[in-house]
């Protein structure tokens, strides 16, 4: 068969057709389509490559590798790519790979024959001479490739007959969080069949690694269209491992399987998406070796309301599949808004056209249903004014901030599209960029999406950046509407506005931006730099920012250990053949590069821009990065040097988890900081704490009161009543627990949750853990306890000491205190609990009532009972002569309880306090029985007994 198909290619080109190309990629199918076992073609294979190579006028890859490490979000990814000439003369062999724009490459070595060229980055002058001989480069033009987020990298040799060039290519990046997923991309295009295909991600994250996924691959102009609908198997030949911190995914198609997918060599990208386990509190703070990064992703927050306006490009240009994708994805996005949103819609041409003028809309069914027929109705024509759409809508917002003052407890943005250059009215960029800025004011943000190939990328992307909003650019020929629906997905839910994180002043430097105007759900914010006082235990760390009409603090102290314990350099294939590799200290001069690039992209300052871009030139030889000032020139190394050993970034899994364990940031053990927290907290004796057990204090007549109450596990205990009054309301939910040994109880109850409700000004609740806070005031925020944090509303204070208490203030009258009980090593008759502290109940009415509440307003008198039975008063100076007569009895409202002295342990068993304990349940003390107090569920509002209400 092989001969007749030599004949037939021999007769074709003595007819003066020759297509070696298609005849071997024919001459391929067939030979691969005849097996019945993987072991035949693997033998196969080869002796069809030489005649293949025969055949093709460019030399063959017989290898394709990529490994990759990524280390808390940091990755780093080696390329390896070998190429054979067995023709009989040089043929030039061309190397190309796909990187995502974001990436820096930071090394590069060709070994071609017996010759070894190793990269070296160097400053980029101003003038380059256009004989420069450079054979690699990536692409001057900022657009090519980075509307589908990638960039190109090329390097073309000439491989002498018989022999092999291999190709060595270094790229590092920090991945973004987008969706609540980090997503790690690798382009599979060698544009021919390869004999050797492997890619190889390790991921290591002490955080934990959770939904991690490999979907099939994806073609770069058909995002989302390369797959079967449904299908989110992973490629053929994937295999996915991994525990609670580390994982390995390869991909390691045959060339049988390679055909299948594409016999053009052209595979797509081979995309891992993963996130992380997250603390509910101030997030990820890592320190390594005097430089440390912060990740900063809350969760279970309630959105921020927003207002948005749309402003979309109704030009000529539009016609066709634009216009019909925009107004596609538009439909989803208006049906995704909220409630408590507001919008409007502008289109422009050479004409400014507004849909609501004047005015933001609430988004009600009516509103949304007439918004669709305005967009459906769009018709493409006329110029471009990009400069009038943009003033338009920030005079929209602009008068709508000013006239609601809504700016402290909502979100403001414009989202602008458009698919060409200015063409009408104001069309000097600079002028734009101007006019765009001093119309916005900071006051909001400005989101750019461009669709095609004549858009002002620069324009678009400065824009964004110098209005603190982000830039997309899509193919005309890419499913835009999936585009455009997937980037509002990524700002349409705010969760904070007006974040700033702090750091200890005197033991930081040269920290990147710490300011950011908004948190947008699924996303992250990430914050670097470098430690001056590396003897320092601990690192400060303060987040400030606002939640609707909440303000929020969180604060911790995290523990710098010592460099020894955190140091994971000389862990095999971590190794870059350039030293030791702190991957902390690379993501932030990472991160330091990219906001020194965006900060000269905004400037207009000449002298400014140039001192910003030798500030990153030098940032970027230090760490061996190219940049847009930088770039990779081939040196040719010794006749006798040794070719570089393959460095791959592949971290072994033996042993990493137990160096890097206390990487992550943890808090400073219990020193001076909590001690103060402690000591500026006002707590009176009245509370229930421990077993439970109950102090009342009479600080006018000099003593206390005490008592138990025998619950039930489940019980939920009606602590303070006073919602017709105050609107305050405090309930305790028992836990229980085996008796201790020898114990005369049954059983043991501690309170395992403390619910506070307020109905005055506006209703809302705390429900209290030893773990976490649920803060509910229409908008639910989430908290731990292990974190310290404060949070602030109208007429509401939750202050959080961390592991230590939590204080809650309602209206600056009301104060309760929640002591936090953890047990490091529990007997089986403990469980961790919380004690409640009453600081200050002036806020609350006469009227109150509850186990702890109808003894705030109400004195109780102490006699001594003679034998003859007869009732003396006591005196105030006479207490101590009593303590030792087991006769004592208190009058309460009328009647008479008998009591005994004792001492009870409180604030957290620190002190003791001395009382008169009254027995049996607390009979005749309190008002009725007990059970009179039971609660029917946590947020059960009843103010006398047999009354239930609920919030």
């Amino acid at each position: 068969m092989i001969l007749w198909l030599w004949l037939c290619w021999g007769f074709s080109s003595s007819a003066g057709q020759p297509d070696s190309e298609l005849m071997a990629r024919y001459l391929e199918d067939k030979l691969l389509a005849d097996y019945s076992i993987m072991e035949q073609v693997a033998r196969r294979v080869p002796r069809q490559a030489k005649f293949l190579q025969r055949l093709e006028t460019r030399p063959r890859m017989s290898e394709f590798t990529v490994k990759s490490t990524i280390i808390s979000r940091y990755a780093f990814t080696t390329v390896s790519c070998t190429m054979v000439n067995s023709g009989s003369e040089a043929r030039e062999g061309v190397f190309e790979m796909q990187i995502p724009a974001a990436a820096f490459v930071s090394n590069f070595t060709m070994i071609i024959g017996n010759k070894t060229y190793y990269g070296e980055v160097t400053g980029k002058e101003k003038k380059h001479s256009s004989d420069d001989k450079e054979r690699h480069k990536k692409p001057q033009n900022p657009t090519d490739g980075r509307e589908n987020g990638h960039e190109i990298f090329k390097a073309s040799v000439f491989i002498p007959r018989k022999m092999q060039a291999r190709f060595l290519l270094h790229y590092e990046e920090l991945l973004q969080r987008r969706l609540g997923k980090y997503e790690y991309t690798v382009s599979i295009r060698p544009q021919q069949l390869v004999g050797k295909l492997r890619v190889e991600v390790n991921i290591l994250e002490n955080s934990g690694i959770v939904s991690l996924e490999v979907p099939p691959l994806r073609n770069s102009k058909h995002k989302g269209n390369g797959k079967v609908e449904g299908d989110v198997s992973p490629p053929p030949s994937t295999v996915v491992g991994h525990t609670k911190t580390l994982a390995k995914v390869t991909f390691n198609p045959s060339v049988v399987e390679q055909t299948r997918i594409a016999r053009n060599g052209i595979l797509g990208d081979f995309i891992i998406r993963y996130d992380v386990n997250r603390e509910l509190s101030i997030g990820d703070v890592q320190i390594l070796n005097g430089y440390f990064v912060h990740y900063f992703a809350p969760t279970d927050l309630p959105p921020l309301p927003k207002n948005v306006v749309f402003v979309l490009d109704s030009s000529a240009s539009m016609v066709g599949t634009k216009l019909k994708q925009t107004k596609e994805a538009l439909f989803t996005i208006l049906q995704d808004l909220r409630p408590e949103d507001h919008f409007n819609i502008i289109g422009f041409s050479n004409r400014i056209k507004v849909w609501q003028q004047d005015q933001m809309v609430p988004v009600t069914p009516n509103n949304i249903r007439d918004a669709k027929k305005y967009i459906h109705n769009m018709s493409p024509t006329g110029g471009t004014n990009i400069n009038g759409a943009l003033q338009t809508g920030a005079k929209l917002l602009n008068d709508y901030i000013a006239q609601n003052d809504i700016d402290a407890r909502s979100v403001s943005l414009i989202i602008f599209l458009t698919d060409g250059r200015p063409t009408v009215g104001e069309t000097q960029s600079s002028r734009i960029l101007s006019n765009t800025k001093d119309a916005i004011r900071d006051k909001f943000c400005l989101f750019t999406i461009g669709i095609g190939n004549d858009v002002d990328h620069k324009l678009l992307e400065r824009m964004a950046l110098e209005n603190c909003g982000m830039m997309r650019h899509f193919q005309e020929d890419e499913d835009a509407a999936s585009h455009l629906k997937g980037f509002y997905d990524e700002i349409g839910t705010p969760l904070l506005s007006d974040i700033r994180v702090d750091y200890s002043e005197d033991n930081v430097e040269q920290v990147t931006q710490n300011f950011f105007p908004n948190y947008f759900n699924g996303s992250e914010i990430i914050i670097a730099g470098k430690l001056i006082n590396r003897t320092s235990d601990s690192l400060h760390v303060e987040v400030t920012a606002s939640n609707s009409k909440k303000y929020i603090l969180l604060k911790t102290d995290v523990a710098i250990d010592l460099p020894s314990r955190n140091d994971i350099r000389g862990v095999p294939g971590l190794e870059d053949g350039k030293g030791d590799n702190n991957y902390i200290e690379r993501a932030w001069s990472y991160l330091t590069i990219k906001e020194l690039l965006n900060s000269r992209l905004k400037s207009d300052n000449n002298q400014e821009k140039d001192y910003l871009m030798e500030k990153a030139k030098s940032m970027a030889l230090t760490y061996n990065f190219v940049t847009p000032f930088t770039v990779l020139k081939m040196r040719e190394a010794g006749l006798h040097s040794e070719p570089p050993q393959e460095e791959f970034i592949t971290p072994s899994t033996d042993g990493i988890g137990e160096k890097l364990q206390s990487l992550q940031g943890h808090k400073a053990p219990p020193g001076i900081h909590r001690q103060q927290d402690k000591q500026r907290i006002k707590i009176s004796k009245t509370s229930a704490d421990g077993d439970p057990h109950f102090v009342i204090d009479f600080p006018s007549s000099k003593f206390s009161v005490c008592f138990n109450i025998d619950g039930e596990p489940g019980d939920i205990l009606r602590l303070v009543s006073d919602h017709k009054e105050s609107g305050v309301t405090v309930n305790g939910q028992l836990i229980g627990a085996p008796a201790p040994p020898n114990g005369h109880k049954k059983h043991r109850t501690y309170f395992s949750t403390i619910t506070i409700l307020n109905n005055k000004p506006e209703r809302s609740y705390l429900e209290i853990t030893p773990k976490r806070i649920i803060l509910d005031d229409g908008e639910r925020l989430l908290l731990s306890c292990d974190r310290s944090a404060v949070v602030r509303s109208s007429s509401l204070e939750l202050s959080i000491s961390a592991n230590s208490n939590i204080t809650v203030t309602i209206r600056d009258t009301i104060s309760f205190v929640i002591l936090i009980h953890h047990y490091k090593k529990p007997a089986s008759y403990q469980r961790n609990h919380l004690g409640f502290y009453i600081s200050n109940s002036k806020g609350l009415s006469s009227n109150s009532h509850g186990l702890l509440g109808q003894f705030l307003n109400h004195e109780v008198k102490l006699l001594q009972e003679s034998l003859n039975t007869s009732h003396q008063l006591v005196g105030q100076n006479e207490t101590e002569a009593l303590k030792p007569n087991p006769t004592n009895t208190l009058k309460v409202k009328g009647r008479l309880v008998p009591v005994v002295w004792k001492q009870r342990r409180i604030y957290n068993g620190q002190q003791e306090v001395d009382c008169w304990f009254a027995k049996n349940n607390a009979d005749k003390l309190i008002d009725g029985s007990y059970k009179d107090y039971l609660a029917s569920h946590p947020f059960d509002t009843g103010t006398s007994f047999g009354t239930i209400n609920s919030l």
